[in-house]
């Protein structure tokens, strides 16, 4: 074996004297140039003997560190007090005693795993074992709670320190947008857990929800236009509300506990997450111009999956309402419209005859739908064989406007109360007008009595059905409707005159 003398140096180096061993000059220069070159040992036996110069070395400076320590924390000796000359002419006044020192408080610094702590925290980092690295801080805050600060210690938490900033850019580059977006809500416990305990809560939260903002968005967006405008909102409604349970539930595990201000920024994310969905639907929807039946449909799967978000207490209906009534009143008002023209153009035709069907099987069909649109004595109004003793256009008119108000008693709610109710005195104007124009006008007495006897479906039959299903659907009356079927209804008719009360 190659023979050896090892000294240290004040920096704690090891300064060796090899005797004809160049394997452990090279070593040691290793030791003194640490920026110099990595070298190889020729063999195990020469690998040993590096080992254990390395092994004594870092006992040597460990034991130093020590001694530094103890010596920076040693008492310093009293200081010396000069002796007052005699004066006669003084008074003799007692001197206060002086106040000694405090003396500082040792904190023991010398244990291994302190030592090594800075160096073990680059590993944690480095092979991202997130856990082990914040277990290691919780330990050395522990060991360090209710101790004094003296400049070791001080130094001590400066190195920590940047550890923690390190571990924080770590962590916060797991949660951000730019990873991968697979696995779910899931896949950020990890990070988000270290940073609750690095007490990070707020900044926790905010990746949270932006790395959710974000695979929400993505979702939406691979969701492919194919097929009917029900089938695709089915999907997208699929979509978003299963990402939103998943986050919902993941929040409440992840910040279970923490700062109550976390669960109003995850209300608002929701908010604003509901937007993003609302976008797609009414640009499907709404944009493109669907028939109001299709629209109906569609807001209704919207909130049927909104409700299922109750089961965990989120409850975002209200939301979903805010943002879809500006589209809502655009597509009521535009189907009113329609009506109310294709209206206009059947009463611009008008001839006030009897319908004839035909066939019984067409009375039979007319018979189940105007059964369907509430009308249970409109068997009344049919005559012999496949005659129908009404006019084609008030029995047009009453399929065409019990149909509107179901479809919208579908797309209700309080916010729209105002338009559907105006839109539905606005169409039924139309009717009412109309036929009190006739009336005034029309000189044929066999025509001013049938007439008369739409009028009397028109008032006595049709109105009182939009009214109670008005009713039924909204839970309460319309004043409106009322006064509208009392101030149309017919009173009296001078058969001498053009001119009607109604």
């Amino acid at each position: 074996m190659y023979r050896y003398n090892a000294l240290y140096s004040l920096d704690g180096l090891a300064v060796v004297n090899v005797k004809d061993n160049p394997p452990m000059k090279d070593m040691f220069k290793l030791l003194m140039f640490p920026e110099s070159r990595i070298f190889q040992a020729e063999n195990a036996k020469i690998k040993r003997e590096w080992l254990e110069v390395l092994e004594e070395t870092k006992r040597a400076l460990s034991e130093k560190r020590r001694r530094e320590q103890e010596e920076a924390a040693a008492p310093r000796g009293p200081p010396q007090v000069t002796s007052k000359a005699t004066n006669p002419f003084e008074d003799d006044e007692e001197e206060e005693p002086a106040v000694p020192e405090v003396e500082e408080e040792n904190v023991d610094l010398s244990m291994e795993w302190i030592q090594e702590l800075p160096e073990d925290l680059d590993v944690c980092i480095a092979q991202r074992d997130f856990e082990g690295a914040v277990d290691l801080l919780d330990k050395l805050n522990h060991y360090l709670e209710d101790k004094p600060s003296p400049p070791p210690v001080k130094e001590l938490r400066a190195k920590v320190e940047e550890r923690v900033r390190q571990l924080t850019e770590v962590l916060v580059f797991e949660l951000s947008p730019d990873r991968s977006l697979r696995g779910g809500p899931k896949a950020t416990r990890r990070a988000v857990s270290q940073l609750i305990r690095l007490g990070q809560c707020t900044k926790a939260c905010e990746l949270f929800l932006r790395n959710r903002a974000a695979a929400v968005h993505t979702a939406i967006r691979q969701l492919r236009i194919e097929g009917a405008t029900l089938l695709y909102i089915h999907k997208l409604c699929h979509v978003f509300f299963t990402s939103l349970l998943e986050t919902a539930r993941e929040f409440e595990i992840d910040f279970a506990g923490t700062d109550s201000g976390c669960y109003s920024a995850f209300v608002v994310w929701a908010r604003s997450a509901m937007g993003m969905f609302v976008d797609a639907f009414s640009k499907q929807v709404f944009d493109s111009k669907e028939s109001l039946s299709t629209a109906a449909e569609c807001v209704k799967v919207a909130k049927e999956h909104c409700q299922q978000l109750g089961d965990i207490g989120l409850d975002l209906t209200f939301i979903i309402h805010a943002l879809l009534v500006k589209d809502i009143q655009g597509a009521l008002h535009s189907y009113k419209e329609i009506i109310i023209e294709a209206t206009k153009h059947r009463n611009s035709e008008e001839m006030w005859r009897r319908m004839n069907l035909m066939t019984p099987e067409a009375l039979g069909k007319l018979k189940e739908e105007m059964k369907s649109c509430g009308v249970s004595n409109f068997e009344q109004y049919t005559g012999d064989d496949c005659w129908v003793n009404l006019s084609y256009t008030v029995v047009a008119f009453t399929k065409q406007t019990m149909g509107f108000l179901e479809e919208a008693l579908k797309l209700y709610f309080p916010e729209l109360h105002m338009v559907l109710l105006e839109s539905l005195v606005e169409i039924i104007l139309v009717a009412v007008q109309h036929v009190d124009y006739s009336l005034r006008c029309e000189q044929d007495p066999e025509k001013k009595a049938f007439i008369r006897q739409n009028a009397s479906f028109l008032y006595e039959t049709v109105l009182p059905v939009v009214e109670k299903r008005f009713e039924e659907g909204v839970g309460k009356p319309a004043k409106q409707l009322q006064d509208l079927r009392n101030a149309s209804r017919l009173i009296r008719v001078n058969p001498e005159s053009t001119t009607s009360v109604v």
